[in-house]
């Protein structure tokens, strides 16, 4: 991970900040082939400070022609130690985002905005809750239409130019949650952030949170205030198909060969 970062930040810093362009054709809300994990309120509520769980793993992110960004991530880690054993992880962030002079894309998140969760349920009874921050740098993108589905495609290269999951053109324009600040912090509001109904979401996230139980999370100023409760879950049934899953894939990529008489090198 650090290796990762470092890297990142140094092509971040390297990538040509003269150009402020937003391509037309990379407007709308793109999504993975399973087409479950989509942005806007139907994965974050931040009025309720609530991740919502897809129905299937996936990556979708939003773009809009003005420089602003959403991206939703739900994904299954495999523990190779233990294959029946997943964990899930959540990511939510938005924020603006510029397509550089040498056709690389930056994003950068709204730093107190951005949430994730994490639930390894096999090793640890509680979620974790916290805030999530991480500026993206993309090598390079293309879209054109899919020859298979005959639908928009986006294929987008890190910044070390490995691809990503292609995602496909699910909504033009975009499904985002509004653009602006959602949760200021103190400091923020202090920068000239405008104060809303959504200051109230003001919280301390490095929090723990037991799975599939209702909490209440202590705002800045210590106390639990009423209608702050918040359901925080992954659900842990569904890691553990997930996990059988992927043992079975790996017995029949195993076994099969054998069967068939093929030695495996």
């Amino acid at each position: 991970m650090l290796l990762y970062t470092s890297l990142a930040t140094a092509l971040l810093l390297a990538a040509p900040a003269a150009a402020q362009t937003w391509p037309y054709d990379l407007i709308g809300t793109w999504s993975t082939k399973s087409n479950q994990t989509l942005t806007g309120p139907g994965f974050y509520d931040p009025l309720n400070e609530r991740l919502i769980e897809p129905s299937r793993t996936g990556i979708s992110y939003s773009f809009t022609g003005d420089g602003h960004y959403e991206e939703a991530y739900y994904r299954a880690v495999a523990n190779p130690q233990n294959p029946a054993c997943p964990s899930g992880i959540m990511q939510w962030q938005h924020g603006s985002w510029v397509m550089n002079a040498n056709g690389s894309l930056t994003l950068t998140p709204i730093a107190v905005d951005g949430r994730q969760l994490l639930s390894s349920p096999c090793q640890y009874k509680n979620s974790v809750y916290t805030r999530y921050n991480q500026t993206e740098l993309f090598q390079r993108y293309s879209v054109y239409t899919d020859p298979y589905h005959g639908i928009g495609r986006l294929d987008m290269y890190k910044f070390d130019g490995s691809p990503m999951n292609p995602m496909y053109l699910v909504y033009s324009p975009p499904q985002m949650l509004p653009t602006t600040t959602l949760n200021p912090t103190s400091a923020s509001s202090t920068a000239g952030a405008t104060a809303t109904s959504g200051s109230k979401l003001k919280r301390s996230l490095d929090a723990e949170v037991p799975l599939g139980w209702k909490v209440k999370l202590a705002s800045e100023e210590g106390r639990l205030g009423e209608g702050s409760g918040v359901v925080h879950t992954i659900n842990a049934d569904r890691l553990w198909w997930i996990g059988l899953g992927m043992m079975g894939v790996g017995g029949l990529l195993y076994l099969g060969p054998r069967r068939m008489g093929v030695q495996l090198s």
